[in-house]
């Protein structure tokens, strides 16, 4: 009998085992039908209760008998020989049956073993029967693993959505902890290669994709059946946000004075059901991407006045705008609207706040984008600020809106831009020393004159701490960035953190390092995990080399989405809602308090290897070369991104480092050997090249790069990268 759950049902939970579960037999019984299991238990307890019966019987009788005795003794009376018989022939009838139903036992065990080893023989489920057959092919069998189910070692939407090349309803750790160790030894044997090797044509690495995605689909019929579905269209991804949105809203009404544990269930449970399964096809089903240059530019705004402003200068200042598409998470509050938390600790009525979108398409700039339906430069998913799920969820949502663009770069909303900020950073991009990097870096502070910083080094994020905030959970936290480097460099340095504010990559990272939608209402953590999961992925972390935006750090009093939730919910229970989910995030970073069997609640792991480390590169080696230890919260100093080294294990690039070379660490060989970066590639897909570098830099405004700062500028300059983390920001938090 196989236990089949429906994708629309809900999320199996832990509870008493069943009749069901008792008599669960695995689907792999070729042609046993449900009632002889049912019989067979029936027949097992009525010989249990008539064993029980006879042996009380039989002890009776004795004490009646011995009674009698005694009475026959004392009394002079007699006993009935009549009742006697009747107890003595009823005590030879039970045992009859006791003797009849245990020979029916041993014969159904006998056939059950036998139909065992006749499965074990022929090695194939050609005996099963049609309808099992087609529930195994669609992965909705979970019968088989109802032990393990219950006992927590997996769950059960991750057994109905798992898809592996064996087919046979196993979650997705064993076949990405196989592929891990089949991944690495592929990237060790292609890294002895030479280091000036040339790319494939585009016609070959397109067979490449093409035959990849065939054995891929040839090892998973489910896969397959994907496949051969259409991408996504735009419009059909945004219905399908919106209304899960709106399911959402529905759904939290329901539990707005729940603890965080009762608040975490309900979204757990609705994304199990609803967006989970949706993500997974999606990620089968993205869009082609496109080799035009274009560029999607990830903005989630909440209850941002200066979102109109970003949005409008991102455009203006762009080289080309033509080739700039916008996915937009607006989290707004339309009606009964309250401020920031002010200098008195109090809150006021203030008007709704302005529509980003609307505002912008009302514009000179903003007609011509936002009129041409056909093209749909901006996208919008419009939320009110009650449905806020913090900034991580937010670009969560924004990277959806993706429709194929060339390259991918995510900011705030909240920025200042540089003249040709677009075609700059896709240079740089492509002068990194990489065949898949990544350009981030904590932007200067929105003060500062981006025209000015032509030629002047940038900042590069180095330094880790862990948060010693309870609120936070022991989460790692970046703090060290700052403008290490004494002069320009004209080729992008490595780096061992990304940031949230400013990152730009090839839009392939969109599926190979996809956004996790188990990670709602965080505001610290997102930086280390996604650091964390695109190096181990295989991509390499570079500082940009010219500042091309600025943030706006130090926003006082100005509403914070934490606020919003307490509103939405009860005051004071966002602290511990985050706490709560923060340990996904510990789990997959090895802190070993946050081990499967120290969490309170299993379903804080839910779907996790879909959305975790790479297979490329370990964990410990990122750890060891970022300087963090989880067990002991220590962070030790390694230099070699202050100093303007190359990582350990990186030497082969020393060349690029006028200050200094890479230097050994201890351990570090044994790793490097196996997990050494593959060369680079003078020809990633470039769409902007280094002449379009020097024609975005020729005919800007601004002073020459070697005009030097007047002591203002410097005293302002030391008070921007004091704020560089947004410190006192989340000091309000």
């Amino acid at each position: 009998m196989a236990t089949t759950i429906l994708q629309n049902a809900h999320p199996l939970k832990r509870r008493r085992r069943s009749f069901m579960d008792v008599v669960h037999v695995s689907p792999k019984l070729p042609g046993t039908p449900v009632w002889i299991f049912i019989l067979l238990f029936v027949v097992i307890v009525f010989w249990i209760l008539l064993s029980t019966t006879s042996d009380t019987i039989a002890s009776t009788t004795t004490t009646d008998n011995s009674n009698n005795k005694n009475n026959n003794n004392h009394d002079g009376h007699d006993v009935d020989p009549k009742v006697v018989n009747a107890n003595m022939a009823l005590h030879d009838a039970t045992a009859g049956l006791g003797q009849q139903l245990r020979h029916v036992v041993q014969t159904k065990r006998q056939q059950f073993q036998q139909a065992l080893s006749q499965l074990a023989a022929t090695g194939s489920t050609s005996v099963m029967p049609q309808r099992l057959k087609a529930l195994r092919d669609k992965h909705e069998i979970i019968g088989e693993r109802l032990i393990e189910i219950q006992q927590g070692q997996e769950t059960a939407e991750e057994l109905l959505h798992s898809r592996n090349s064996n087919g046979n309803g196993r979650g997705r750790g064993r076949s990405r902890r196989v592929a891990n160790h089949h991944n690495a030894k592929q990237q060790a044997s292609s890294n002895n290669g030479n280091h000036h090797n040339k790319r494939k044509s585009k016609k070959n690495k397109n067979m490449d994709n093409k035959n990849k995605n065939t054995a891929d689909s040839a090892e998973d019929p489910a896969m397959a059946v994907l496949s051969d579905k259409p991408p996504m269209e735009l419009d059909e991804i945004i219905t399908f946000l919106n209304g899960w949105i709106h399911e959402l809203h529905e759904t939290l009404n329901q539990v707005k004075h729940a603890t965080f544990e009762g608040i975490w269930q309900a979204y757990h449970d609705l994304t199990v059901k609803t967006l989970y399964p949706w993500d997974q096809e999606y990620l089968q089903r993205m869009p082609e991407r496109r080799d035009d240059g274009s560029i999607f530019l990830s903005l989630a705004s909440y209850r941002d006045e200066t979102c109109f402003t970003t949005l409008y200068n991102a455009y203006a200042k762009a080289q080309h705008p033509d080739q700039l598409f916008v996915g937009l998470v607006q989290q707004n509050c339309h009606e009964n609207c309250k401020s920031g938390v002010l200098a008195n600790g109090t809150v006021e009525d203030v008007p709704p706040d302005d529509d980003c979108y609307a505002k912008f398409c009302a514009s000179d700039i903003g007609q011509v984008r936002c009129n041409n339906q056909k093209k749909q430069q901006v996208r919008l998913l419009d939320i009110n600020e009650s449905e806020s799920l913090g900034p991580y969820a937010a670009r969560y949502l924004t990277s959806k809106l993706w429709y194929g663009e060339s390259w991918f770069m995510q900011i705030d909303a909240h920025m200042t831009f540089a003249q040709n900020w677009d075609a700059l950073s896709v240079a740089m991009l492509n002068k990194a020393p990489s065949t898949r990097p990544v350009l981030s870096h904590y932007p200067p502070a929105h003060t500062i004159d981006l025209e000015t910083r032509r030629g002047q080094p940038s900042s590069r994020l180095c330094g880790p701490v862990f948060s010693r905030s309870d609120l936070e959970n022991q989460i790692i936290r970046l703090e060290g960035g700052a403008v290490w480097d004494k002069q320009h460099q004209e080729t992008p340095l490595f780096a061992p953190f990304t940031a949230a504010g400013y990152f730009v990559s090839h839009s392939r990272m969109l599926k190979e390092v996809p956004f996790d939608p188990f990670l709602p209402w965080i505001f610290m953590g997102e930086e280390i995990i996604m650091s964390s999961r695109l190096w181990t992925s295989g991509y390499d972390i570079f500082s940009p080399t010219q500042s091309v935006v600025g943030h706006w750090y130090v926003r006082r009093h100005k509403p914070k989405f934490w606020e919003s939730v307490h509103r939405a919910f009860t005051v004071g229970v966002h602290n511990p809602l985050q706490m709560h989910i923060l340990d996904r995030v510990r789990y997959q970073m090895g802190y070993p308090e946050a081990a499967p069997d120290l969490l309170s609640d299993r379903t804080i792991l839910t779907a996790v290897e879909s959305y975790t480390m790479g297979r490329v590169r370990p964990l410990s080696l990122y750890l060891t070369l970022v300087g963090l230890n989880m067990t002991t919260k220590e962070v030790t100093p390694t230099h070699w991104c202050e100093n303007g080294f190359p990582p350990p294990g990186f030497e082969q690039y020393n060349d690029l480092y006028p200050d200094g070379m890479a230097r050994k660490t201890k351990g570090m060989d044994k790793y490097m050997e196996k997990y050494a970066p593959p060369p680079a590639e003078n020809d990633k897909d470039d769409d902007f090249t280094d002449d379009d570098l020097g024609e975005a830099e020729e005919g800007e405004a601004g002073e020459e790069a070697e005009q030097q700062w007047g002591n203002e500028e410097e005293e302002e300059d030391k008070q921007d990268a004091d704020d560089l983390t947004g410190g006192e920001e989340r000091e309000e938090q």
